[in-house]
C-alpha cells in the first residue's frame, strides 16, 4: 500500500533533519523561512558572521571527535543576537539527537524567564519541524517523549546545584546565558558531567575580570573554543549609538571593552567601583522598610560644564536622581525646598565646599535643617584608618552599599561610578581622584556619582511615628 502524501512528506522531513546531524548552519538556513514574503525573516538572509563561525567550530569537532564534549565559549558586546543563538542550538539538537536532555540557565531568573527561553518559544513557531515539539514556560519537550526528550530552563542558585548534578545520557547540552555572573558552584557541578557526546555553550557579556567564565579564557583555555564577539561587526546593533558609546567613554574604557568590543575589562588597582558592581545593582529590586529615611544628597555646581544634582536615596533604593544647569544659589535652595515638600525628604546633605556654602546658608535662613558636607573634612573616626577624608570615606560607604542596592540605568551615574579612580596614600587610606584630574583625562566631572555619595557622609536614624517625620519640613513636620 502506498503512503498517503502526508506520510511521505513526514519521512522526507525526518530524513533531512538527520542528515543535519552535523551540520548545524544546513540547519538553520533549512528550517527556517528565510527570505520568504509575508514572513517575520522576509527582510534576513541567515545568520550573522560570528554564528556562522560558531558553527564552523561545531561542525569541525564533530568531523574529528564526535565523541567528545564539546565547550564553548563566547564574550560579547551586547545586541548581537546571543538568545537567538541559543535558541536554534536547542532547536538543531532537539531536531538531531533522540531524547537530548538540556538544561538552560542564566544570571538571574528573570533573564532566563523573559529573555532566554521566551526567544526560545519565538524561534519554535518558526521552525519548519515544529510540531514535533511543545514549548511551555517550563519544558520544551518531543510530543511523543516527554519525559526523556527536552531541555529545561533551570534557575541557577548554589542552593540549587543539585539540579545540575542529573545531566547524564546519550546526548546531552548545557547553556548558559550572562556565565559571568554564574556561581563557581553551578560551574563546578557542570563540570562533572563527563559523558560523551556533551555540548556545553557559554554565553555573555565579559563583566569580570575573574571568575569561570574568564577562565574559559584563560586558565582553561585549553579545554573550550572561545571568541571574542565586537558588536560594531554584528548586524543587528545600532551601529551610530555604539560608535557614539566609543568617542563619549574611549575605545579602551572598560565600558566601551564590556559593551562594545565583548573583552573582559582591566580593572586595574585604580578602578574604585567596578561594572559588575554596576550593573548587579542595575538589575536588582529591593524593597525599602517602614521607617527607612528619605536622604536628599546635592552636589551643587553654578554655571559651566558641570551640574546641579539632586539625588534622593531610600535606604538602598534610588528613588530620584534630577540634573539642573546655569541655577545660582537662590534657584539650588528653592529646587530644594521643592523636593522636600514633594518627596518627603527627612536628611538633606549638602556640598558645603564652594558656592553650595551658599545654598546651605539659605535653607538655614529659611529654617531648614541641613547638613553641611565638606569633602575634604575628615572622615569619622571609625574609618580614620581607611579613608583619607570625607569624600573617600562616602565613596568607600557607597561601593559597600552598591553590593546590595537597587539602582537605575542612568548613564550619568554608571559612567561617574565605574570611572572614577581611586588611590592609597602613604598611610594606604584610600585617597579619591580629584575632579580636575577627571577633567584632564577628558572625562566630565562625577557630578552624579557626588551627590549620591553625598548621601553617605553621614549615619541616618530610623524615621519614628509621631515624631518630626519630616523634619526638613519647618511648615510640615509631622508623621512620615
Amino acid at each position: 500500500m502506498m503512503a498517503a502524501p502526508a506520510q511521505d512528506l513526514e519521512i522526507q522531513l525526518i530524513e533531512k533533519m538527520a542528515s543535519f546531524a552535523n551540520d548545524f548552519e544546513g540547519f538553520v538556513r533549512f528550517a527556517f523561512p528565510w527570505g520568504e514574503e509575508g514572513t517575520e525573516l522576509e527582510e534576513f538572509d541567515g545568520p550573522d558572521v560570528w554564528q556562522l563561525e560558531q558553527m564552523a567550530s561545531i561542525a569541525e569537532h564533530l568531523a574529528t571527535n564526535p565523541l567528545g564534549i564539546y565547550r564553548d565559549a563566547t564574550a560579547s558586546g551586547h545586541g548581537i543576537g546571543k538568545s537567538t543563538q541559543c535558541s536554534w542550538i536547542q532547536l538543531w539538537l532537539m531536531s538531531t539527537r533522540p531524547h537530548l536532555n538540556g538544561i538552560i540557565t542564566a544570571n538571574t531568573w528573570t533573564q532566563l524567564k523573559t529573555k532566554t527561553w521566551r526567544e526560545l518559544a519565538v524561534w519554535h513557531k518558526r521552525v519548519v519541524n515544529r510540531h514535533w515539539f511543545k514549548w511551555t514556560e517550563t519544558r520544551f519537550y518531543h510530543v511523543d517523549h516527554q519525559e526523556t526528550w527536552y531541555c529545561s530552563p533551570i534557575p541557577n542558585s548554589e542552593h540549587n546545584s543539585e539540579a545540575f548534578a542529573g545531566q547524564h545520557g546519550r546526548h546531552t547540552l548545557i547553556i548558559y546565558d550572562e556565565a559571568s555572573a554564574i556561581p563557581d558552584k553551578i560551574w563546578e557541578v557542570s563540570g562533572g558531567v563527563n559523558d560523551p557526546r556533551v555540548f556545553w555553550f557559554v554565553f555573555g557579556n565579559p563583566t569580570q575580570n575573574t571568575g569561570r567564565f574568564k577562565q574559559c579564557f584563560g586558565r582553561f583555555a585549553g579545554r573550550w573554543v572561545t571568541r571574542n564577539v565586537d558588536s560594531r561587526d554584528c548586524k543587528m546593533p545600532n551601529k551610530e549609538e555604539l560608535e557614539a558609546d566609543v568617542l563619549e567613554w574611549g575605545e579602551d574604557s572598560d565600558y566601551v571593552r564590556v559593551r562594545v568590543r565583548g573583552v573582559f575589562p582591566r580593572l586595574g588597582e585604580e578602578q574604585f567601583i567596578s561594572y559588575e558592581l554596576v550593573e548587579n545593582a542595575q538589575k536588582r529590586h529591593v524593597d525599602v522598610p517602614w521607617g527607612t529615611p528619605k536622604v536628599l544628597g546635592v552636589d551643587v555646581a553654578r554655571y559651566g560644564s558641570d551640574m546641579t544634582v539632586f539625588v534622593g536615596r531610600h535606604g538602598r533604593k534610588i528613588a530620584k536622581i534630577q540634573k539642573f544647569r546655569d541655577l545660582n544659589t537662590m534657584e539650588v535652595a528653592s529646587r530644594v525646598i521643592a523636593e522636600v515638600k514633594t518627596s518627603g525628604i527627612n536628611v538633606i546633605m549638602v556640598d558645603g565646599i564652594g558656592i553650595g556654602a551658599g545654598v546651605v546658608d539659605r535653607l538655614r535662613q529659611l529654617s531648614y535643617e541641613v547638613i553641611e558636607v565638606i569633602s575634604g573634612g575628615k572622615p569619622d573616626r571609625e574609618n580614620e584608618e581607611v579613608c583619607y577624608n570625607k569624600r573617600a570615606e562616602m565613596w568607600y560607604r557607597m561601593r559597600e552599599w552598591l553590593e546590595t542596592a537597587d539602582i537605575p540605568p542612568d548613564n550619568g551615574l554608571e559612567y561617574d561610578l565605574i570611572e572614577t579612580k581611586a588611590f592609597y596614600d602613604n598611610k594606604h587610606r584610600i585617597q579619591m581622584e580629584k575632579k580636575s584630574d577627571m577633567k584632564k583625562r577628558g572625562l566630565a566631572s562625577p557630578d552624579v556619582g557626588d551627590a549620591l555619595a553625598m548621601t553617605f557622609a553621614y549615619n541616618t536614624p530610623p524615621v519614628m511615628r509621631g515624631g518630626r517625620g519630616n523634619s526638613m519640613d519647618p511648615e510640615h513636620p509631622g508623621d512620615y
